[in-house]
């Protein structure tokens, strides 16, 4: 057994006592030492070396942590350990040989993850299957940040197909024939199957930019450009960016960074949940017969999510019109709503259909944060934070949208998602059904109409296919 202890007090920027008085300074990164051959004793004396340097320091190992330190440990056994951890996500952690705990406190800060410093099987310990289509998507987030669309979209293409796999995948033979697996998935899928890892994916995670870019764009308001940006002026942490004085943060980058512990942590089912009895109370109480409805990937069924979207509108056309303002005001009275952007609508009905699928609609929409208390969780576990966090509510991103009661459908079907779901959909309409689908409308481009549809399955009948459930549409 690497540990079973489940100590109660850990590191938190707000909770100064736990660190020895010191401010949590590298916010980015969450350790977790392991205590099998490091033994109790030498454990909590780097636990409190690395917490007197600014690090936090997790005493039990949760989907918080970024970095898992072993010392002595068998890679097999520690990695057959950590994926029987419950962990929601495995192959995000950096699980790194003490050298590299050691770099860092002599830097006194956390070091760039070099080969030499990971902890890695030579045998598989999950079948492609269930961790296959991580790796490629960390290939399609970094041929995004070198702007290389074709790859990107190949990879998340193959990554979906992947993850709805029904069976586990032993061999290359049991996927001949399966559709969006080009020569460099395949030739990654057979590190995996033999070596239980990808060499490519290891470079990667190794590469300094490619870390650097993805710290940066994990700040709510910060996109690749921005990122890069940041990084050619030679910065790495977060902690460099706010201390730089030639950086003017915008709004939202400014909200992102006074949030970041909270708005970088997944939010859980109950937490949505909770918001959507905030939402539906407030839409409710200025318009009693608004339609409301929840989005994005909790309607798919999701346990877990970024934020947390809803699409809202009048049964009347026109009647939307002011809604959101009103609603936004409305969370400002209770004194919830921490930061708000909202863009008003440029829809022009005129101008469908649209050639060009863009990845934002044109109806109105606000991007909130908002204050979530404790109470207003239901479940053991309550709001996801630190351990030690006694401010007793975290802040949640919630994204609102009011299209025309007419376009509603459309919207519901498009934020919706999954992201693939709807690129799929979309090249299934154009290619097989001469028509053009996005969030505004279905325009067939052989009859040169928009097709009406009250509900996303009037959408579906007019495509000639079944309708798709939510829950299904997360490949």
């Amino acid at each position: 057994v690497l540990t079973n202890k489940r100590p109660t007090t850990v590191a938190s920027p707000k909770q100064a006592g736990a660190q020895g008085q010191v401010e949590v300074k590298f916010k980015e990164v969450t350790l977790y030492l392991v205590e099998r051959k490091m033994g109790s004793s030498r454990r909590n004396f780097l636990t409190r070396l690395a917490r007197s340097k600014g690090f936090r320091v997790e005493d039990v190992l949760s989907d918080d942590v970024t970095h898992v330190v072993a010392e002595d440990n068998q890679a097999e056994v520690l990695w057959a350990w950590l994926m029987g951890h419950g962990l929601r996500d495995v192959s995000r952690l950096a699980v790194l040989d003490i050298s590299w705990f050691t770099d860092s406190m002599r830097e006194g800060r956390p070091v760039r993850v070099e080969t030499r410093h990971s902890i890695q099987v030579r045998e598989p310990v999950v079948s492609v299957s269930v961790c296959g289509h991580l790796p490629l998507c960390e290939l399609a987030e970094s041929s995004e940040f070198n702007e290389s669309k074709g790859p990107c979209l190949a990879f998340r293409q193959a990554a979906s197909v992947l993850k709805s796999l029904p069976s586990a995948v032993h061999c290359l033979k049991a996927i001949q024939g399966l559709p969006c697996l080009g020569e460099h998935t395949k030739a990654v899928m057979e590190e995996i199957l033999t070596f239980g890892r990808s060499f490519k994916v290891e470079e990667i995670r190794c590469d300094e930019r490619y870390q650097a870019l993805k710290l940066f764009t994990s700040v709510f308001g910060v996109g690749p450009k921005t990122a890069e940006k940041w990084y050619r002026r030679g910065l790495r942490s977060l902690q460099e960016i706010l201390t730089e004085p030639n950086i003017q943060l915008n709004r939202m980058q400014r909200a992102g960074f006074l949030y970041y512990s909270d708005i970088s942590k997944a939010v859980s089912k109950a937490e949505a949940k909770a918001v959507g009895c905030i939402i539906e109370e407030t839409v409710h109480w200025i318009a009693p017969d608004a339609i409301l409805a929840l989005t994005g990937g909790f309607r798919r069924g999701k346990e877990y999510g970024h934020d947390v979207d809803f699409l809202l509108t009048m049964p009347e056309m026109g009647k939307e019109e002011g809604l959101l303002l009103h609603v936004i005001d409305r969370l400002k009275d209770q004194g919830i709503l921490l930061y708000c952007d909202y863009q008003g609508s440029t829809f022009d009905v005129s101008k469908l259909p649209s050639c060009r699928f863009e990845d934002m609609d044109c109806f109105q929409k606000c991007f909130l944060i908002l204050r979530l208390e404790q109470g207003q969780v239901e479940g053991e576990r309550g709001l996801q934070r630190d351990p030690g966090d006694s401010r007793g509510w975290r802040a949640v991103r919630v994204d609102l949208v009011a299209p025309p009661v007419d376009r509603y459908a459309f919207a519901l079907l498009g934020w919706t998602g999954s992201r693939q779901f709807g690129r799929d959909l979309r090249t299934f309409a154009q290619k097989e059904r001469q028509m053009l689908l996005d969030n505004h409308a279905l325009y067939d481009k052989t009859k040169k109409l928009c097709l009406l549809a009250t509900t996303e399955e009037d959408i579906f009948a007019h495509l000639g296919l079944e309708y798709v459930e939510p829950w299904q549409r997360n490949a």
